[in-house]
């Protein structure tokens, strides 16, 4: 099945024009990215060249993608628009509220019966508004996109921040907040920072046990989490067109993890192959017609240091595996290396649970590599040490793999097979421990691995590697081993050593699948009703945010001022918190739970200025909002780093936050914050973080003033006595400060349409 070919075969009309126009315009030859994002504007073909990292633009994606925790508030907000359908084609995707406990279909049956409510309001929400839906067990949002939607050459916007996996059919796919999902749909254009743009060369080509999964993993060794912020990474070079087009995906995937606006690679022979083997020759042959335009032009490529801000070059036939962790995704180590840096750290040698899967690695390539490893377990004599489980990206592959035996080899060394559906990557994870406190060490394959981020335990050392090192990893039981150079002792007390991975890019026999989980929209959603029943706890009309008076915001307290990393798991956890992320009441009570309290050294414990004591951060807040006192959060560099979850920003505003004021932002989370009414600050000088006290009061001294490119002060009064004034950067244009003033930019939208 091919959905939306007419609109695709109407951006490829269009777009050798406007690549064209762009070319002249810039006067020099253009990435693709760039290629892209020009073929894109809002207002049809380009007028003026923009300035990367600079220049604020309007865009006119192609599509929306939603998945079933961020799609609740994104579609509540959408019901507010006055829109009676989607402008632009729409989907959501049930994947995160299944919680992994024994396997696929008990974990999908219990989900399905706790979450019912939640689904159902999808789906009649969907089905009103002309939104594509795919079912509970359907799979993974960025898997069936990739399979089903992505193309090369489209711009998607998603509401997740791995919607990035897109680029690995030569989109680009970039994740957001709700509101931006609201303006897209809502038939408005779609604003974003021109970004600047980092290329990775690729030569050689990969062999034996390294795997796509490892250039990023070096990539991120390389950038660290926020070495990509503001940018689009494109990859080229003869090791690109080597790469499996899934492959591709997964490199770009876990570019959200430096912060990457978006990755891409140029069309090719493999993304040609992937889209007639998922049933789109169509598209492939449209692709085919444009494929000059769809990659960066030859003189780009040829000389990229003229062309891209950093360039970054790796050579794939000397890359070796790479492990990375724990608590953060940059910590790379080179598998030769992994043992010593082991015990020399003291981490937790034995290893407790192996996982593959996620949105990053479940494609029929990955379980094809892993089940080999698998398959000589069997006929080696040896057995997982650790607890080892499989979650396949969708239905579709499961299906394709359960037919081709994969999943048999997976059982028969004592794994676990689970749904089609995110599970333990965001923390929906029953795991079985028999002290949920423990030092101990998982491995996955997976994209994130951020403390408490699996399964809620602070001691836990998760580790990044590819699905075929973690299976090896399983069955040896051992972080300190190497499948390289080590031996293994097998049940008959024999010594054996495991053989390099073999993989295929797809299936022999094609793609396979009884029921993919797609459900279409009524041709006419005029008469399906919406019910939200009063008094649910996992569902919440939503009341729009009291405009800005137009003056300072005076009395500010304090709520917290974060130390360190402070990504939105800190701001507003995952795992049993997903069930309320349709109500913002319920939800908020997680609000910075996690972030380090700078004057205590305690995660969510802050003082409460009206009485002294200390209690959690949602208490105090709310007891400050009960007297009408705004408060103001203070944080470190690359605050709000992670998921695309607004939740993270509309947390804070609910319960009366005003400022947030950091180091730095990641780029989601700052565009969130903007959208949902709230000021986005920066320090002019970072050293005035030293200046905010425990007990301190703070007033805005010239936000009546508020105007693009100019500092807002504010004034911090002490509890004894003094005072300090900073100065404080923001990146809000008119447009934004619009938003700020209306409240929100949905507050915009709905006066917009009322007009």
């Amino acid at each position: 099945m091919i959905f939306d070919i007419e609109m695709i075969k109407e951006v490829y009309a269009k777009f050798p024009e406007r690549v064209n126009a762009a070319r002249e315009l810039t006067g020099k030859p253009l990435t693709l990215a760039e290629k892209i994002l020009y073929a894109h504007l809002w207002d049809a073909n380009p007028s003026a060249a923009y300035s990367r990292g600079k220049s604020y633009v309007d865009f006119a994606p192609d599509r929306v993608a939603m998945q079933d925790a961020t799609a609740q508030m994104a579609l509540l907000q959408f019901m507010q628009s006055g829109r009676k359908q989607a402008a632009v084609p729409s989907t959501v995707h049930c994947d995160h509220l299944i919680q992994a406990e024994v396997g696929a279909q008990k974990d999908l049956a219990n989900a399905k019966q706790k979450s019912s409510e939640v689904f159902d309001f999808l789906q009649s929400v969907s089905n009103k508004y002309g939104i594509g839906f795919w079912e509970p067990g359907a799979g993974i949002i960025h898997q069936v996109v990739l399979e089903n939607y992505a193309f090369p050459g489209g711009m998607m916007i998603g509401t997740d921040s791995h919607t990035v996996n897109a680029g690995g059919l030569g989109m680009v796919a970039i994740g957001v907040g709700g509101a931006d999902a609201v303006d897209v749909m809502a038939g408005m254009p779609w604003e974003l920072k021109f970004p600047k743009l980092i290329g990775v060369k690729l030569t050689g080509k990969l062999s034996g046990w390294t795997a796509s999964k490892d250039v990023i993993l070096k990539v991120a060794g390389i950038l660290t989490v926020k070495g990509g912020t503001g940018a689009i990474v494109e990859y080229f070079g003869p090791g690109a067109q080597s790469l499996s087009c899934t492959g591709k995906g997964t490199i770009c995937n876990m570019g959200a993890e430096i912060g990457a606006t978006t990755s891409t690679f140029g069309y090719d022979a493999k993304m040609g192959e992937y889209l007639r083997g998922t049933g789109r020759a169509d598209v492939a042959d449209a692709a085919d017609k444009i494929a000059e335009h769809l990659t960066g032009d030859d003189a780009v490529y040829a000389n990229p240091e003229q062309y891209f801000d950093e360039v970054i070059e790796i050579d794939l036939s000397t890359l070796e595996p790479h492990i990375n962790g724990p608590y953060t995704p940059d910590r790379a180590t080179p598998l030769s290396e992994f043992a010593k840096v082991v015990k020399e750290e003291g981490w937790p040698e034995t290893l407790e649970v192996g996982l593959i899967g996620s949105c990053t690695n479940s494609s029929y390539e990955d379980l094809t590599r892993s089940a080999s490893i698998a398959q000589q377990a069997i006929d080696k004599n040896l057995k997982a040490q650790a607890e080892f489980t499989v979650t396949p990206g969708s239905e579709q592959v499961r299906y394709t793999a359960a037919r081709d035996g994969l999943l048999d080899k997976f059982d028969a060394m004592g794994g676990v097979v689970l749904a089609n559906a995110c599970g333990p990557c965001i923390g929906q994870w029953a795991r079985h421990t028999d002290d949920p406190d423990r030092a101990n060490s998982i491995i996955t394959s997976f994209n994130r691995n951020f403390a408490k981020r699996n399964d809620g335990n602070p001691n836990t050392h998760s580790f990044v590697a590819s699905p075929e090192i973690v299976t090896a990893m399983a069955i040896a039981g051992k972080l300190s081993f190497n499948p390289m150079t080590d031996t293994l002792t097998n049940e008959n007390g024999e010594q054996v050593k495991l053989d390099e991975p073999m993989g295929i890019d797809a299936p022999p026999a094609g793609y396979a699948v009884e029921n993919n989980g797609y459900h279409a929209p009524a041709a006419d959603g005029s008469g399906v009703n919406v019910v939200v029943a009063e008094g649910s706890e996992r569902l919440q009309i939503l009341e729009p945010f009291k405009p800005w008076d137009g003056g300072n915001i005076e009395g500010m307290k304090l709520i917290i001022k974060a130390k360190g990393k402070c990504t939105t798991d800190h701001i507003s956890m995952a795992g049993p918190w997903l069930r309320f992320r349709g109500h913002l009441d319920n939800i908020a009570n997680n609000t910075l739970t996690g972030a380090i309290n700078y004057f205590n050294e305690e995660p969510g414990l802050v003082k409460n200025q009206l009485t002294g004591a200390y209690g959690s951060v949602p208490d105090v807040q709310r007891a400050y909002k009960a007297e009408g006192i705004p408060s103001i959060v203070v944080g470190d560099h690359n605050y709000g780093e992670g998921s695309s979850r607004e939740h993270a920003a509309m947390q804070p505003r609910f319960l009366g936050m005003r400022i947030v004021l950091v180091k730095s932002f990641a780029r989601i989370h700052e565009t969130n914050l903007k959208k949902q009414g709230m000021l986005g600050l920066t320090f002019v000088d970072e050293a005035d973080y030293d200046k905010f006290q425990e007990d301190d009061t703070i007033s805005t001294l010239d936000l009546n003033d508020f105007a693009e490119g100019k500092p807002i002060h504010l004034k911090l009064s002490h509890a004894d006595g003094s005072e300090d004034i900073i100065a404080c950067n923001h990146t809000y244009n008119d447009g934004q400060i619009a938003w700020f003033r209306a409240g929100s930019a949905l507050n915009k939208i709905k006066a917009d349409n009322k007009a």
